[in-house]
């Protein structure tokens, strides 16, 4: 079974799929905390990018686990699956009970991450989008659709490991996808790692301050030529 050494690892192994995008003035590279932050350091570094944290809530329908009707995200972005809404039947009263559920959590890991300083703009800008593994795909599909509210010029997904089924679909979404490991039995995500200790608010700030990121500020993108 071809694995990662940690999280660390899975980032370095994934620069190789990115190279192209290096020297990109217009290229941030997002990770969703925790674990996907680990990944996304090394691949911000090696690319000369920005690193930053996409802090997303998955707004799940109560009772039905990973069926999600919908995420928000920082900046007052909730963005909603109406066909989900509906077939469930989900009142106004729940979706909103929930939203503010999520919205306290999400507001604690913005502090936790991000103190005062504001999330990044993403319209018109080049964002790889980087998670330590994709199982189920909620979380992902949800932050997708975050990002792609925000109208970013390219959205660049990247895995060190995904579910193969669950991959294409995703495939679908962004428009381009870096995936080192497809497995059609994913099993469990922690199993493609000899080393996949959890992380805590603490051990996120500090990747993110090792990559100097409040001195990275956001650039402009190229001028593009006219035709």
């Amino acid at each position: 079974m071809q694995g990662f050494e940690n999280r660390a690892d899975a980032g370095r192994r994934l620069v190789a799929r990115l190279q192209h995008l290096g020297g990109r003035r217009d290229l941030i590279v997002l990770a969703l905390p925790r674990g996907g932050v680990a990944v996304a350091r090394p691949i911000a570094s090696a690319l000369h990018a920005q690193l930053d944290v996409l802090n997303v809530r998955k707004l799940e329908v109560p009772r039905r686990g990973e069926l999600a009707m919908g995420a928000i995200a920082t900046g007052g972005i909730r963005v909603l699956n109406d066909d989900v809404i509906q077939s469930v039947g989900i009142r106004p009263a729940e979706l909103e009970a929930v939203s503010a559920v999520e919205a306290r959590e999400l507001a604690r890991r913005e502090l936790a991450y991000r103190s005062a300083r504001p999330a990044p703009a993403l319209r018109d800008r080049a964002v790889i989008l980087v998670d330590d593994g994709v199982a189920t795909g909620a979380t992902i599909r949800a932050a997708i659709a975050v990002v792609r509210h925000q109208h970013p010029s390219l959205l660049v997904l990247a895995l060190p490991v995904a579910q193969a089924n669950v991959l294409r679909h995703l495939s679908e979404d962004a428009d381009e996808v870096a995936c080192l490991v497809a497995p059609r039995d994913l099993g469990s995500i922690s199993e493609w790692y000899d080393e996949f200790s959890p992380l805590d608010d603490a051990d996120v700030r500090g990747l993110l301050g090792a990559t100097s990121l409040e001195s990275t500020p956001p650039r402009p993108a190229a001028p593009q030529a006219k035709a």
